[in-house]
């Protein structure tokens, strides 16, 4: 079959994720390709991928944030009862697979005030 009308085809479909599986597939020596099995295991799982970080792209730009905001920037100390210790133990959110709820609590939208 024809690389490129499988590849036209792909992007027709808009499956995005899938066609640049497969070109990368198609760029690996024949020997260390994936067989038939492992082959749509990565397109479809690709394909997911893509569709995820598409629509994590979606989400953030609907929420319109006024700054990208880096958890490592955060302001702590004890003024604020922020330690980094207790915030990088939330981050991690091993609270969840111990399914512990999470409340935070105090002034919001504040900032830091000199």
């Amino acid at each position: 079959m024809n690389t490129q009308i499988t590849l036209d085809h792909l992007t027709e479909l808009k499956l995005h994720g899938m066609s640049r599986a497969y070109q990368a597939v198609l760029s690996m020596p024949v020997q260390d390709q994936p067989s038939l099995n492992q082959f749509m295991a990565r397109l479809a799982e690709a394909e997911i991928q893509d569709r995820t970080h598409k629509r994590t792209e979606k989400f953030l730009l609907q929420s319109k944030l006024r700054y990208n905001a880096i958890l490592e920037q955060v302001y702590c100390n004890d003024n604020r009862n922020l330690l980094r210790e207790k915030l990088m133990a939330v981050a991690d959110c091993s609270f969840i697979e111990r399914a512990e709820n999470l409340l935070i609590t105090g002034a919001t939208g504040c900032g830091y005030v000199n």
